[in-house]
């Protein structure tokens, strides 16, 4: 796995920035928060970050000039957070250098993907052969593996042949072993556009993966958590 990419929040709504850290750091960003535009404007000189969530609304300062600012000498993306849906003042956020602009009250899990989808957009696409090298996850020392390589995990030497998206569930449960995830956060990790799809069709993703490892005789690893999610477990089931 890559760097963990940082996040800076300039806002100065305590209960927004808890929500955003929360979600972010759920996601496993690093975040970094701060209510003013001189405290939040110092730390990104001092630590740029890979993307910056900057409300317009600050005591001390306008957003749109802090945007300029930062225009000045940096190219981090930027996704405006604010109260005001004016079409005048996204025009003009979007004209001075945002990438986005987001009205509150505004949907955390929306907010993840337009913060994934910058980013995304930031970072150079690399080739199969540049890809950092596949996670090991050792279930068994003795007897059991799981182990990605090719961009599909094998099982005691056999492919799983699992699907991009499947590889990309499996691959998020296992890295956060044995966390649970919701199917909204498994959604995101598989690059799933909330809006065109359904988050029960997560379940058919697991059942296809649970077959596949099944088939090669790897033991019940995706346990469900009734109410909440998904996690993957390195213990044998019953």
């Amino acid at each position: 796995m890559g760097p963990v990419l940082n996040i800076l929040i300039i806002e100065d709504e305590p209960a927004i920035a808890d929500t955003l850290i929360h979600v972010l750091e759920m996601d496993g960003y690093q975040v970094r928060w701060f209510p003013t535009a001189g405290e939040g404007l110092a730390d990104l000189k001092a630590h740029p970050p890979g993307l910056v969530v900057l409300d317009i609304g600050l005591p001390d300062a306008n957003g749109f000039e802090l945007c300029k600012t930062i225009r000045e000498f940096s190219d981090v993306p930027i996704i405006f957070l604010t109260a005001r849906n004016d079409e005048i003042d996204r025009v003009v956020g979007l004209e001075i250098g945002a990438d986005d602009y987001v009205t509150k009250p505004f949907s955390p899990r929306e907010m993840l993907a337009r913060i994934k989808l910058r980013i995304k957009k930031q970072t150079p696409a690399k080739s199969m052969t540049e890809q950092a090298p596949a996670q090991v996850l050792m279930i068994d020392a003795v007897n059991h593996a799981l182990i990605a390589d090719n961009f599909d995990y094998h099982a005691q030497n056999q492919p799983l042949g699992l699907t991009a998206v499947e590889f990309k569930i499996l691959d998020k449960l296992i890295q956060v072993s044995p966390r649970v995830l919701s199917r909204e956060q498994l959604m995101i990790a598989a690059d799933m556009a909330p809006e065109a799809v359904y988050e029960r069709n997560i379940d058919s993703h697991i059942k296809a993966i649970r077959h596949k490892m099944k088939a090669v005789g790897q033991p019940e690893r995706i346990q469900t958590k009734r109410g909440f999610g998904y996690y993957f477990s390195d213990k044998d089931t019953a």
